[in-house]
């Protein structure tokens, strides 16, 4: 009778000094058993350019990670970069300033900082910095659920469900996740968004 098989190990993501995101990709990738052809074939993009993503030549924008998260098994919170312990007592409560977990797009220009502790609730808070020129991918970003920021620095354009709206430092925005949206920076400084999320998408 044949045994069943088991999943194999995720390994554990390294930190910010020790890898990028191309080689946690390839990382997850072998340890899931997967082939370069495989997970090009389920994320719909080329094998050469999944090759240059895992080689850290290419960036991979948000839209596209999330789709190698859902087809490697984790969620994208796998690779933020985590900090350093914290005590027991502050772990499912806290996240002090200089402690975030963070995740950095290659060379996007966006930067994504999890304000929340963990991803147990049902929420998250999420703080993302779009230098100039950067936006949140060549897809829209499809997801179930709803969304609400608060622009705290810069300007940013907003396209949800096929309206565009330009904020400024103290606007805030809500909507359901029922259709596509995308962000960009088209200002000439970096742009500072808390994003509210539920339930969590990480």
């Amino acid at each position: 009778m044949a045994q069943p098989t088991q999943p194999s190990p995720v390994p554990e993501p390294r930190t910010s000094g020790e890898s990028k995101i191309g080689d946690q990709i390839r990382d997850l990738r072998k340890a899931r058993g997967c082939t370069i052809v495989e997970l090009a074939d389920r994320i719909g993009r080329s094998v050469g350019y999944l090759s240059q993503v895992e080689r850290n030549i290419s960036s991979v924008s948000i839209p596209t990670l999330q789709k190698i998260a859902d087809a490697l098994g984790v969620q994208v919170s796998w690779f933020f970069h985590g900090g350093r312990e914290v005590p027991e007592g502050e772990r499912d409560f806290i996240v002090r300033r200089d402690n975030r977990r963070s995740l950095t797009f290659g060379d996007t220009g966006v930067h994504e900082e999890l304000l929340s502790p963990n991803l147990s609730g049902a929420l998250e808070l999420i703080m993302t910095t779009f230098k100039p020129g950067s936006w949140t991918g060549e897809e829209d970003r499809i997801r179930k659920g709803e969304e609400a920021g608060l622009v705290l620095e810069g300007v940013l354009e907003l396209w949800v469900e096929g309206q565009h709206f330009l904020l400024s430092p103290g606007d805030s925005f809500t909507f359901r996740r029922s259709g596509p949206h995308r962000c960009h920076n088209p200002g000439q400084v970096d742009t500072r968004v808390l994003w509210i999320m539920t339930p969590p998408s990480y």
